[in-house]
């Protein structure tokens, strides 16, 4: 029989979650009192939040029979709070995180989640950020919420808004993985059936490899610009050109190369491999932009310029056109519009 929450106390299921949760350097007081203490080296603190709903955000039952385990959730959601901070040219110092969970969540799925996001702060390359505690509730689906500290160690923060006319533009990170490994779950196609290269873009979306030492490269590089890449190219493209008051023109021939690589699992479901590059969210890469002339960090590639707005007529244009190739319609991932 499958042990469940319901079984449990609320301290019982604490005492299984706090033994899985990463301590890094940075926790001077950990869980179990009413508040963590994280050392603070910089006297700003960067922070973020970030929330998965179960249905929405992923599914447990997948319609190819895939499921998403509680260790992809727990890996996913540090992931995508790590990139965020990442993105400042920061580095995380600590994690908190609420747990809804319904009373029927078998109890090793919650310890699962509590391993992911451990081995993912580790893996990904934070291993200074702690899991520094959380709260527990009960509810009607999964909602994992965590919340992110950084630290930016005496460096001035980058910011979206920061890109200006003829500064080149650059992403670092997968592309369009994320999406594809997305459309792979909700296909027919077992997971059973997969080859390598479908193999990957599944496990890229499960649990996705945002580039966390390139961050801190970028801001001592010069970016002008940075942002993470969570809800498609074109759609955070535009963010930062509204945030900059500047028009961002992308490079068709250099994003169709990066398109190549998903060859395969968009022949296999009739996609546009392009489409899922530039609208695919959850890579959780980086977009930057650089000064004119400056030498790109290892590991990034310059995908376009900035323009002023007077010599543009759109936000984000490829080769200077509107982009036409929506997936279902929509430019990027909308929370309130799927």
């Amino acid at each position: 029989m499958t042990l469940t929450v319901a079984q449990l106390s609320e301290s019982e299921l604490l005492a299984r979650i706090f033994p899985r949760l990463h301590a890094g350097s940075s926790m001077l007081l950990g869980p179990g009192d009413d508040s963590a203490i994280i050392a603070a080296p910089d006297s700003r603190t960067v922070i973020s939040i970030d929330t998965q709903v179960q249905d929405k955000d992923f599914r447990l039952l997948w319609p190819n029979g895939s499921t998403s385990t509680g260790y992809d959730v727990g890996w996913k959601a540090a992931a995508q709070n790590l990139s965020d901070i990442n993105a400042m040219g920061a580095s995380a110092t600590a994690i908190v995180l609420s747990l809804t969970l319904p009373s029927t969540t078998p109890v090793s799925w919650v310890e699962q989640l509590a391993e992911g996001l451990s081995a993912a702060i580790v893996a990904l390359g934070a291993p200074q950020c702690s899991v520094a505690g959380g709260d527990l509730s009960g509810g009607s689906e999964i909602v994992v919420t965590v919340a992110v500290t950084g630290t930016l160690d005496g460096a001035a923060p980058v910011l979206r808004s920061g890109a200006r006319a003829g500064d080149q533009i650059a992403v670092c990170g997968n592309m369009g993985f994320s999406a594809a490994g997305w459309a792979l779950h909700e296909s027919r196609v077992s997971a059973a059936d997969f080859t390598p290269g479908l193999a990957l873009a599944a496990r890229l979306f499960a649990r996705p490899e945002p580039p966390l030492a390139a961050g801190a490269v970028a801001a001592r590089a010069g970016a002008t610009a940075m942002m993470d890449i969570s809800d498609g190219l074109l759609r955070d493209a535009a963010r930062m050109a509204a945030a900059s008051g500047a028009s961002l023109n992308l490079d068709r021939t250099v994003l169709a190369k990066l398109a190549e690589k998903l060859a395969e699992p968009a022949q296999l479901l009739g996609v546009d491999p392009l489409a899922w590059v530039l609208t695919g969210g959850e890579d959780h890469g980086l977009l930057c932009t650089f000064p004119a002339g400056t030498p790109l960090p290892d590991g990034f590639l310059g995908i376009g310029s900035v323009l002023s707005l007077e010599a543009a007529q759109a936000a984000v244009t490829i080769d200077g056109q509107n982009y036409k190739g929506a997936v279902d319609g929509a430019l990027g991932w909308d929370h309130f519009a799927v």
